[in-house]
């Protein structure tokens, strides 16, 4: 069974020293990440001692990512502190961006299509 943690004792490490940060009800030592955390480690150290989840999540993060954080857990979160865990936010994932893709071409479209008849318009009527 995992340690559990309350915030009261998790936000005793929150500096460079030790740090510990919360995410998704999970308690992570990043204290030996902290030099390779590829944002260096003043984002690890904005968080420390508190909830990242948001932070975390926010940003994407990959599944290697993901993955490599799992060696840094060292417990949960007392039950009663814990929240709603929030949806697993990936890296771009570009298939949903199709969309966007096809409203880009348009926003294209439209202006090249109005500078065209603009062009005509000015050489019928001005050229003659």
């Amino acid at each position: 069974m995992a340690k559990e943690f309350s915030f009261e004792e998790i936000k005793k490490y929150n500096d460079k020293k030790c740090t510990w940060i919360v995410i998704n009800n999970d308690v992570y030592d990043v204290t030996p990440f902290l030099d390779q955390h590829p944002g260096g480690e003043e984002v690890l150290l904005e968080q420390a001692g508190k909830d990242a989840t948001e932070a975390f999540e926010d940003v994407g993060h990959s599944s290697d990512a993901r993955e490599k954080m799992k060696s840094f857990k060292v417990g949960t979160l007392v039950a009663s502190e814990r929240k709603p865990e929030q949806p697993k936010k990936s890296a771009v994932d570009w298939k949903e961006t199709g969309e966007s893709s096809d409203s880009s071409l348009k926003s294209w479209v439209i202006p090249i299509a109005l500078g065209l008849v603009a062009t005509l318009i000015y050489r019928l009527y001005f050229m003659s």
